[in-house]
């Protein structure tokens, strides 16, 4: 395989071979057995990487990108001393992609669906808060306003009334709407041409802490989204 890698255009059985420090025979066995597997095609008498190869390095750069992720969200929840999530609004969906916690300070459980309550938390607000007037109407004709706490929004208009009001870029402040007895702060991102949002939660009786620690976030989250993690697409 690293043999075939290093051929744009593919090379020969016996190219093969010699590169790879094989018998001929040995190596036309492991061709015939990884283009059965899906891993290489032949073309025109040359080898190259087929689906299966394709597939496979795409899921390990995924993985990769999703570690280089987690370990960027661990660094802000060891260096603030709180719970941190991202999360992205991707083919029209609140996606959950990562969240950094630990047993003394433990992330807010997901009783409720997230992508169904976007309302409520401020992750999703702070998501649907970056979309267009349009996009964000779609998503709560498909998710509607549900007062899921007696703290949660009202309904729908009062919902794209604190939207329109927003800041751009000042943190989205979400009191026990989502989790009773629970507070959540969350900033936007841009992520190549996806809204992103990054949180953090405290329980109510560290509410205190709230503001200071999502402002420690914001001020160094410029260097997390100049890192290789948050400057591809994921």
């Amino acid at each position: 395989m690293e043999a075939v890698a290093s051929h744009i255009d593919g090379a020969p059985a016996k190219q093969l071979a010699r590169e790879a420090g094989l018998p001929l025979p040995t190596a036309y066995h492991l061709l015939r057995t990884l283009a059965h597997e899906g891993y290489l095609r032949r073309e025109k008498g040359v080898f190259v990487f087929g689906e299966a190869a394709v597939r496979l390095a795409m899921g390990g750069a995924m993985q990769n990108r999703r570690t280089k992720i987690e370990e960027s969200l661990a660094h802000w929840r060891d260096s603030i001393g709180v719970p941190v999530y991202f999360a992205l609004y991707r083919e029209e969906e609140i996606e959950l992609v990562a969240v950094a916690d630990t047993p003394y300070a433990p992330a807010v459980d997901e009783w409720a669906d997230f992508r169904e309550t976007g309302h409520a938390h401020a992750l999703g607000q702070c998501l649907l808060g970056q979309l267009d007037e349009r996009a964000r109407k779609d998503h709560l004709d498909r998710h509607p306003v549900d007062r899921i706490t007696p703290y949660t929004v009202r309904n729908r208009g009062s919902l794209l009334e604190r939207l329109g009001a927003m800041g751009q870029m000042q943190p989205v402040i979400e009191r026990q709407e989502y989790a009773l007895g629970t507070v959540c702060a969350a900033i936007p991102v841009t992520v190549g041409s996806a809204a992103g949002a990054m949180a953090i939660s405290l329980p109510l009786h560290q509410e205190d802490r709230l503001i200071p620690a999502v402002e420690q976030l914001r001020s160094g989250v410029g260097s997390l989204l100049s890192s290789f993690a948050f400057s591809i697409s994921i």
